[in-house]
């Protein structure tokens, strides 16, 4: 007897050719804003150039992958502060730094908070492009982990919050007379629900769900969305 249950069929969206990559540069000197756009458009890499943090800030995100090379020390925010901006708001974001003058703690800072390298002017342009190359592949993964965790919180949102308790206590790996006893109902409708929780989270088998609730984060224990 199978235990895999019946899955809806949703129509296959048209393929969209995916955001091409870009690298931002902020940096106060135009010298070197243009050497870097020039050298990273050779590859084949659109580029975006800004003068301050504040002007890259009133920019709109990228849909695409991205990657951000930026200057330590400028006027008004500078590098430092304009991470700390952008780690909740574009975290899907490498940062990459460039300096004219290396400073121990400022290294160590910027790599705590994330940073994925910290290049010192003048730098190797081949080193240089192969931290771009590694930062845009970094941020597509971390694009693709969250449409992912985007496409399975819409699936949890379809479910009815009775559904909802009921998922939560089965990816706790309760069996459904426990659900029951648990939520005060019959193990009947206990597997009713169970099957409109796997039916609606696109799920064929236990494993599966339990895999989907670790990609997305489980709700809690009232079956409120906290994905």
């Amino acid at each position: 007897m199978s235990s895999t249950y019946p899955v809806l069929q949703r129509p296959s969206p048209a393929r969209q050719k995916p955001p091409s990559p870009t690298v931002f540069i902020v940096d106060d000197d135009i010298s070197v804003r243009e050497s870097l756009e020039s050298l990273i458009q050779h590859e084949g890499i659109d580029v975006k150039t800004f003068v301050s943090a504040t002007s890259f800030l009133e920019h709109a995100p990228s849909t695409g992958p991205t990657c951000l090379l930026l200057d330590v020390s400028m006027p008004g925010l500078n590098g430092l502060d304009l991470q700390k901006s952008l780690i909740h708001d574009r975290p899907a974001m490498p940062i990459i730094f460039v300096t004219g003058h290396e400073d121990a703690r400022t290294v160590v800072q910027a790599m705590k908070a994330g940073a994925i390298e910290f290049l010192t002017k003048p730098f190797d342009d081949q080193a240089l492009l192969i931290a771009v190359r590694g930062a845009i592949e970094r941020s597509s993964s971390l694009l693709r982990k969250e449409h992912r965790k985007a496409e399975i919180n819409s699936r949890y949102n379809a479910l009815t919050r009775r559904e909802r308790q009921v998922y939560v206590l089965i990816v706790e790996g309760l069996l459904n007379r426990e659900i029951g006893h648990e939520l005060g109902i019959s193990e009947i409708t206990v597997k009713a629900h169970r099957g409109q929780v796997m039916r609606k989270m696109e799920a064929e088998s236990l494993a599966e769900l339990v895999r989907l609730a670790g990609e997305a984060g489980s709700p809690d224990s009232n079956g409120s969305a906290t994905l």
